[in-house]
């Protein structure tokens, strides 16, 4: 970064036509020169100095400030902008070598002098701008600040004021190639910029949720900037001060948004993000540190960060002492080198059996642990007050429970060397169990836990057997021995390269399980819950649910070559570990794929450890895998897509379809290489998982891709390039590994091709690691974060289309608009969450239904949305019309609708026939939409003595007739609705009394306002009097005295030659019931009111009249954020 921001200048325009003679220039660029001012430094000029200093005063201001400057110039012109300026020629002339190095180079992309002006001052202004928002304090240190730009926020955006500011910062948003300095703030649900820069402003607001790219990038014009991808629309953001600290607390924000919005499962786990008002920076900061804490050491999710303070380590094997970084939190003291030893060492609270502080600074204090490693950290940076901490920490770490738990691992520690004698063979233990108490083990193995890997009861081989495998076998445990004598056993233990070295080489298989419990700390959580598996077990076993029924159809898909799960016992562990973690996780459940993970976790350990490495794998290392959306999984893939563009370019040219690479890779990580490698090839790929985390995986990935390279640029198709793949892994061995060989179906197809050479997985993994291994875990948790956000949008992409594609169906509207309709629809959802802690509104969305059902609103969200949309919107009776509405679409009763049930009417409203707006208006005065207590609504007709008069005594029918239409031709495309719609007007009830009422009245509302509106209400006034008048009539025709087949005859004689009231009779023959109509009162049918409204050709007119949903459209996308900061005006 240049020099102080107070050297540079905020650009001003100087006129030098005379002043130059002024000033001397020592450095000229086509668009910047150097200058000194004349009599500075040179070697007499009392008199000369003073003449100019007064002459360049008046002349211009920048002489005030220092003798030195640099000004921006343009060629031909004599305009120049003075930008900076000093007291020395070195300090000067640090600011034209960043001019050099940031500005100069990068000026002739530019296509005009005005954006190469523009560019230059959008630089200096945000450099200026930054160091003084660099030098200013945020909310926690001065409020006054804060609420300052709080004000600013509330008045430039116009947000609730629910809105939860986060922080704020000066940057440059870029406009093509011209930047607008301005302001950025964060805030929970939305990032928003603004800038008023020459006159223009500029206003930017993006929800969180719609960010479907977040990234930093690096252009020719922009050093380094942020990029975010919104709706298909590219911002980028530069200058800031603290880059990295600013995009961290953009990913964070964003993926609070996403989890919340669209991944309830995971979310409703995170009880700190419950309410978006305890969302603060500072929270932020200390979150980041914790997930970075708990990844890095792999703790429990919810242990909790304290405090990181720079140290020494004295590292006993290599006689030294290591700088690096303590990290303490309520259960564990942790430790990471900075150095190239990479070492990294756990200390749980419950290990420690001692604290040594060596003098009362508190710099240098030892630990003692049960697995007897003395731990001595040396010169503790701010170490007050940290003696007195950690001892309350140790006193409330070693309480009663914790300690019986230690006991198993001390336990574990002293028989390990008897373990492995045994591990080969049966000892005599086991053997009894598979003698006469065998059948009585396999009637309790539903019941009982098994207290031992099943590879140890199932193993064929004998311990007494040294073959060449066996031999290498045990120069493995004694390497690992070895290891442990020099670092240390158990759960304190140094984990350094040559760890990892002895890893990649494969775990000897009677370490295997202890090992795996160690580096995944999957023993952590065991020993925080001591009995949990049993109970679990206890309640879970006999239940019965959709996830036990899936896991009972997959229980003989595990494994089934294995003998151990050929038999009740193993089949037995395999159920209750897999319905306990169904009990213990119900938002997963059981996913398709833990079945074979949980299989090789079996072999290896305990039933109760390998619960816990189940629990490790599906919450902490492969996190979002197994839900119904496998949105880990794929977020995986889109890394692991990233990694090959980068590193094998050649192949993604030759197959530009990622979504290959997709499809093949997706069993590679969700069963770690299980379900594709010989059973005794991948356990040394889990080895590497366990120990690296998903970081391995991808590393192998790429490492298979890269070795099966040139045979995959011949391919000419996908299916090609999958039985390339699949030969390979059938031909990956593990020649050290002591298993017999399981029995293995090679491909369909191959019985001609010539033998695949044989590969060594041993071999692989270390090439892997080899080329791959600069890859570091932090970058990986960093693209997950980046991918997670394109992933999820993706997701919901293919929702939308899947929602378009079935409701175009069904409607008229334009493609473009029916998307614009979804969004609307969908953000009116999204805004009833943002501001409400556990808002019901979240419960709506299930990514599990089927895509209809996926979004849906609820009655007040539907009125909101109605009143902005619709184009009924203008009656007084809005709000009574969107409630009847929502009760109409509302079928099932369960207070929600969806997108297919909005867009449908609506469809009507704006493309529908004169029929079918008549009808959807009919229905909406009618239950179950129109209820009898149902407010009186006032019309906002200006005349309403009109209506009531035609409903009491009826008006003359004046010029009823006058310019008539067609009333053939509608019918006649009423019926060939009815035909294509299947449904019959016939079957909709009467309207009576009190119904039609309200009915009349909302036509008198809906025609307030129209041009015509005094044609309209004579119009309705008209039919309403002769529908009253033929109810009179049919009262006469079916009053008691007169027999029903007379009543048809006069009315068709008083009808002759009319044809919508030969419509009319006809009907008031078949429904009208033979009873005193003073005791029912009267009631209409539909066709009589569609004929009697036909017969007006300015009703007709009216309801035929295009709207334009377009502008309805644009209009809510502009103001549907400002409605909700108005709450009383439409709730």
């Amino acid at each position: 970064h240049p020099a102080s921001s107070n050297m540079w200048l905020k650009p001003e325009e100087v006129l030098l036509k005379n002043a130059l003679k002024l000033w001397l220039t020592e450095k000229n660029h086509k668009y910047f020169v150097l200058q000194r001012r004349r009599g500075y430094g040179e070697g007499g000029g009392g008199l000369t100095g003073l003449l100019v200093g007064t002459l360049d005063t008046v002349f211009d201001s920048t002489s005030k400030v220092a003798p030195y400057r640099i000004l921006h110039q343009i060629p031909e012109s004599q305009i120049y902008w003075s930008i900076a300026c000093g007291v020395s020629s070195e300090e000067i002339n640090k600011h034209w070598e960043w001019l050099e190095q940031n500005v100069m180079q990068i000026l002739s992309v530019f296509d005009s002098n005005e954006d190469i002006t523009s560019f230059v001052q959008g630089k200096v202004r945000g450099l200026i701008a930054e160091e003084s928002q660099n030098t200013s304090i945020k909310e926690e240190d001065d409020p006054e600040k804060f609420r300052e730009a709080l004000l600013k926020f509330d008045k430039w955006f116009g947000l609730p004021e629910q809105e939860k500011l986060v922080t704020y910062y000066s940057c440059s948003y870029w406009s093509g190639r011209v930047p607008c300095q301005g302001w950025l703030y964060l805030s929970a649900n939305f990032l928003s910029f603004y800038s008023f820069f020459l006159g223009k402003e500029v206003k930017i607001i993006i929800s969180w949720d719609e960010i479907s790219r977040l990234a930093k990038t690096t252009s020719v014009i922009l050093s380094e900037s942020i990029h975010i991808c919104s709706h298909g629309e590219d911002y980028y953001f530069t200058m800031f001060m603290h880059l990295n600290e600013t995009f961290l607390l953009m990913e964070q924000l964003a993926d609070y948004a996403v989890k919340r919005l669209f991944d309830k499962e995971t979310f409703e786990m995170d009880l700190l993000f419950s309410d978006h008002l305890q969302i603060t920076k500072r929270v932020l900061e200390n979150r980041a540190r914790t997930e970075y804490f708990t990844a890095l050491f792999r703790l429990p999710r919810e242990e909790s960060l304290d405090d990181i303070l720079d140290c020494f380590l004295w590292i006993p094997f290599c006689h030294a002492h290591a700088f690096g970084k303590m990290f303490i939190s309520d259960n564990y003291i942790c430790f990471s080198s900075q150095d190239a030893n990479h070492c990294h060492v756990i200390i749980p609270m419950r290990e420690v059996t001692g604290m040594e502080i060596s003098d009362n600074s508190g710099k240098h204090i030892s630990f003692t642990t049960r697995c007897k490693i003395t731990l001595r950290f040396t010169d503790i940076k701010e170490s007050d007050g940290l003696a007195r901490k950690l001892e309350g920490k140790l006193k409330c770490g070693t309480s009663g429970s914790t300690q019986h738990t230690l006991g198993k691992e001390e336990e574990s520690y002293q028989k390990s060397t008897e373990e492995d004698d045994t591990f080969f063979g049966h000892s005599d233990s086991l053997v009894s169990l598979t003698g006469e108490q065998h059948s009585a083990l396999l009637k309790e193995s539903n019941k009982t836990v098994n207290t031992e890997a099943l590879m140890r009861v199932f193993h064929p081989q004998d311990a007494e057997n040294l073959d060449s495998k066996m031999l290498k076998e045990k120069m493995k445990v004694q390497s690992w021995n070895i290891h442990f004598v020099e670092y240390g056993h158990g759960v304190c233990m140094f984990r350094t390269k040559k760890t990892r070295d002895l890893v990649m080489r494969g775990i000897p298989e009677a370490l295997r399980g202890e090992l795996w419990l160690l580096f995944s700390g999957a023993n952590n959580d065991m020993a925080a819950h001591p009995g949990y598996y049993t109970e679990l077990v206890e309640r879970s076993m006999g239940t019965c649910t959709l996830a036990t029924d899936e896991i009972e159809r997959d229980l003989h898909r595990s494994l089934p070559e294995h003998p151990a799960f050929q038999s009740d016992t193993g089949i037995s562990a395999l159920r209750r570990v897999l319905t306990a973690y169904a009990s213990r996780n119900p938002k997963i459940g059981y996913c398709q794929a833990m079945n074979i993970l949980t299989s090789v976790l079996l072999l290896y350990a305990k039933e109760e450890e390998a619960f816990w490495l189940l629990v490790a794998v599906c919450e902490r290392m492969l996190p979002d895998y197994f839900n119904r959306r496998i949105i880990g999984a794929l977020v995986d893939q889109a890394v692991f897509e990233e990694f090959i563009r980068s590193h094998l370019p050649q192949l993604t040219d030759h197959i530009t379809d990622m979504t290959f690479f997709s499809s093949v890779s997706l069993s590679w990580f969700l069963t770690i290489f299980i379900s594709v490698l010989p059973i005794q090839s991948a356990v040394n790929v889990v080895d590497c998982f366990f120990y690296d985390g998903i970081k391995a995986i991808l590393q192998l990935g790429l490492a298979i891709l890269d070795y099966n390279l040139d045979k995959l640029l011949l391919c000419k198709d996908d299916a090609e390039a999958v039985t390339i793949l699949n030969k390979f892994f059938d031909n990956v061995t593990n020649k050290d590994s002591p298993l017999p060989p399981m029995v293995h179906h090679p491909p369909v197809g191959c019985d001609n091709q010539p033998p695949h050479p044989k590969v060594d997985i041993t071999e692989l993994i270390h090439e892997s690691n080899e080329k791959y291994g600069e890859i570091q875990s932090m970058e990986v948790e960093s693209m997950r974060r980046r991918n997670r956000l394109y992933v999820i949008q993706t997701l919901e992409d293919t929702t939308k289309q899947n929602v378009l594609r079935v409701v175009s169906q069904e409607v008229m509207f334009h493609t473009k608009d029916l998307e614009d309709l979804f969004e609307l629809f969908k953000r009116e959802h999204f805004l009833s969450c943002y501001w409400i802690p556990h808002s019901p509104a979240l419960k709506h969305h299930d990514s599990s239904l089927p895509y209809l059902e996926q979004y849906q609103i609820d009655s007040k969200q539907y009125c909101r949305l109605f009143k902005h949309l619709s184009p009924w919107s203008h009656s007084a009776n809005v709000d009574s019309l969107a409630t009847w509405s929502f009760r109409l679409l509302d079928e099932n009763s369960t207070s929600l609708i969806n997108f297919k049930e909005f867009a449908t009417v609506l469809d009507v409203m704006y493309n529908g026939s004169f029929t079918d707006k008549l009808k959807l208006l009919f229905k909406l005065h009618i239950p179950p939409a129109f209820t009898e207590d149902e407010g009186v609504i006032l019309p906002a007709s200006k005349h309403p003595q009109l209506f009531d008069e035609a409903v009491t005594r009826g008006d003359e029918l004046n010029g009823s007739n006058k310019g008539k239409i067609n009333i053939q031709t509608y019918l006649k495309q009423w019926q060939d609705e009815l035909v294509r719609k299947e449904e019959s007007i016939r079957a909709l009830p009467r309207i009576n009394q009190s119904q039609f009422v309200q009915f009349s009245k909302t036509l008198y509302n809906l025609f307030h306002g129209d041009p015509n509106e005094e044609a309209l209400y004579r119009a309705i006034t008209t039919v309403t009097s002769l529908l009253l008048r033929m109810e009179e009539v049919g009262r006469m025709l079916n009053s008691p005295g007169s027999p029903i087949r007379g009543a048809s005859v006069a009315s068709q004689d008083f009808q002759s030659g009319d044809d919508i009231q030969e419509i009319q009779t006809a009907d008031k023959c078949e429904d009208t019931p033979q009873e005193s109509q003073t005791d029912v009162g009267w009631t209409f049918a539909f066709e009589q009111i569609l004929a009697s409204l036909l017969n007006e050709p300015v009703l007709v007119t009216f309801f035929e009249k295009p709207f334009d949903v377009k502008v309805k459209i644009e209009q809510v996308k502009s103001g549907q954020l400002r409605a909700k900061n108005q709450p009383k005006v439409y709730e």
